[in-house]
């Protein structure tokens, strides 16, 4: 639909009995975020919250709860889309199958930004930072947060719109060191759109403007996220998704505005600037600590007449931004596999917090001769997919051949793995890289963006039957507390908590000595870990725990480890130390009073009855 503002679509989902109403006053201090994620969890819908305490303004989540309701708000457009994302990766499909794709150019040029008159919705009225909605999501958070963003940037060598970034990097809006309505946090990576134009703004000694854009059309936030081909720009594709084009103005200080957003924040980074920003409770379930980011001097808060306060929650997966990334995957899913030759899928597992472990499927195909077919090709690509944007953070990429199984599903987990541990060598399919960088949010590695990757590469025949129970009569020796069959061919194993990371080698000393004689080959993998039953509960529990909370180059060992012209591998079991070490963030917790809360709303009267 062509929604003219957030309010069209509210009132649109309102309609169509996809959105809820609360009108009692809510608390923006963890009650909105315990409403918000008690009501996703059980698949419901939008929510409005028609008074926060604290603020005039009211507020609305959960837009984007499930990819059903995404692809509702985006009922007439999305075929148009993907077709244009499509034809941007491959141009000569115009060419090939120009009835087909008739429509595309027309569809780009119609979404082209507009400037905007002088009526412009969002030139109503000012605020201040702390009349907005002071939302706090987690009770360790550092103060409250912007979380559903559009960050725009400009670049310093090529001013305006066409050129510009729009993401969505996280804002913290008080708290810590910041001096109230005058500072701001933004956090984000300097390889990201806005990290290249501070860059160059910085060799330019100028500061950066910056406006942040809450609220507005549905397809402003959803253009803010999504991994776009080169050439195809943020504001173009908002209006392309949202059939109606990106309106725009710039202000008496030169910052450009979003005319139909519901918010617009407007502020100056200045080079080498920065302050303590966080803690946030991030969406690998575990804090992001505090650390020195940008810091943003506020010039002016923009709002409309009607405006609404958008915003998410984010925590472990699955969460609002796991239907977020299904909606994208629907627009692009095409996009990738043609920027990396012999790609087939790739899949960055929400339920291991995203970026810590990748699924892939690639090509095998140049190995006809040899006698036993091994990883080459998917080698190559493997390095090629740990070396593209976002995919670079992560730790764990686990690539198979498609000869191997065609039908092979990188969505479906306990499958994936259980195709990967029949088939893997450990003595020669394991690639490490070492001191190398890893997300900034992940505190397993051995500092702030620092720590280490491995690519699994598996091709060939099945290897082995993976163990579907344990053997009779099995059993582990002290000091091993208890264990617990995760999946076929993984057993989590308990390690008490007093032994440390530098012991570990010897733990993996006395399982080998105790399985001397014994044939393990149907059980490849071992996972110690703080809870057996916790990690073996299901297979989300498994991936979380396992690639959250490991370090590929300091965590993995191995029963039989050798190395080979300095090629690490196993004849054993692969062993991952999961535990939880003493530098990791803390997992993220809810407010046992918070809770009883929201139960009380979702009982018979209760606001949330039928929804919870």
């Amino acid at each position: 639909m062509g929604y003219k503002s957030l309010q069209a679509c509210i009132a649109d989902l309102e309609k169509h009995g996809h959105l809820v109403r609360i009108k009692q006053e809510v608390d923006p201090y963890l009650q909105m975020a315990a409403i918000h994620l008690r009501v996703f969890e059980n698949n419901g819908p939008a929510i409005l919250f028609e008074n926060v305490k604290g603020s005039k303004f009211p507020a609305v989540s959960n837009l984007f709860g499930t990819l059903e309701r995404s692809k509702f708000i985006f009922r007439d457009t999305l075929e148009k889309v993907k077709k244009l994302v499509d034809i941007k990766n491959d141009p000569l499909k115009a060419i090939k199958q120009p009835f087909k794709y008739a429509d595309v150019a027309l569809t780009a040029l119609s979404a082209l930004p507009m400037r905007s008159g002088t009526d412009a919705p969002i030139k109503y009225g000012r605020t201040q930072i702390s009349e907005l909605p002071q939302i706090v999501n987690w009770p360790m958070d550092g103060g409250p947060f912007v979380t559903m963003p559009q960050v725009y940037t400009e670049d310093a060598d090529k001013p305006g719109i066409m050129n510009a970034n729009l993401g969505m990097y996280r804002i913290q809006l008080a708290g810590n060191e910041y001096v109230q309505n005058q500072e701001i946090g933004l956090h984000y990576q300097l390889h990201r759109g806005i990290g290249v134009h501070q860059t160059k703004a910085n060799a330019k000694g100028q500061p950066l403007k910056v406006s942040i854009f809450v609220g507005g059309p549905p397809s402003h936030p959803v253009a803010a996220v999504m991994p776009l081909p080169e050439g195809l720009s943020e504001m173009t594709f908002a209006g392309a998704l949202g059939n109606r084009r990106f309106s725009y103005f710039y202000d008496d200080e030169g910052f450009c505005i979003s005319a139909n957003a519901d918010f617009v924040i407007t502020g100056t980074v200045y080079p080498h600037e920065n302050k303590p920003e966080g803690p946030f409770g991030d969406h690998l379930g575990y804090y992001s600590l505090t650390h020195h980011f940008p810091l943003m001097k506020v010039h002016n808060v923009y709002h409309r007449k009607d405006a609404i306060w958008s915003f998410t929650v984010v925590g472990r997966p699955p969460q609002e931004d796991t239907s977020f990334g299904a909606l994208i995957h629907e627009i692009a899913r095409s996009a990738l596999p043609k920027e990396i030759p012999g790609l087939h899928a790739v899949n960055a597992v929400d339920a291991a917090g995203v970026h810590p472990l990748l699924f892939a499927i690639g090509s095998e195909r140049y190995t006809p001769y040899i006698k036993e077919r091994r990883p080459q090709e998917i080698l190559t690509i493997a390095n090629h997919i740990l070396g593209k944007n976002q995919l670079s953070l992560a730790k764990y990429l686990l690539i198979a051949a498609h000869e191997d199984n065609p039908l092979l599903d990188i969505h479906d987990i306990g499958a994936f793995l259980k195709h990967i541990l029949q088939r893997a060598d450990f003595t020669r399919d394991l690639h490490f890289y070492t001191k190398t960088t890893i997300d900034t949010l992940d505190y397993s590695g051995s500092g702030l963006n620092s720590g280490s990757k491995v690519a699994i590469t598996v091709a060939g025949d099945i290897k082995r039957e993976l163990w579907n129970e344990l053997p009779v009569g099995f059993s582990l020796p002290r000091p091993f507390t208890g264990f617990k069959m995760a999946m076929p061919g993984v057993l989590a194993v308990e390690v008490p908590a007093n032994i440390k990371s530098s012991d570990i080698s010897l733990m993996v000393e006395i399982l080998e000595e105790h399985f001397t004689g014994m044939n393990l080959n149907g059980l490849p993998l071992i996972i110690f870990c703080d809870d057996a039953g916790f990690t073996a509960q299901n297979i989300n529990n498994l991936v979380w725990v396992t690639f959250t909370r490991s370090n590929p180059s300091h965590d993995i060992y191995g029963i039989g480890s050798v190395t080979e012209h300095k090629h690490w591998g196993c004849t054993g079991p692969l062993i991952i130390d999961a535990r939880i070490k003493p530098h990791h963030a803390p997992v993220l917790e809810r407010d046992p009073a918070v809770e009883k809360l929201v139960d009380k709303m979702g009982e018979k009267g209760g606001e949330l009855y039928g929804v919870i």
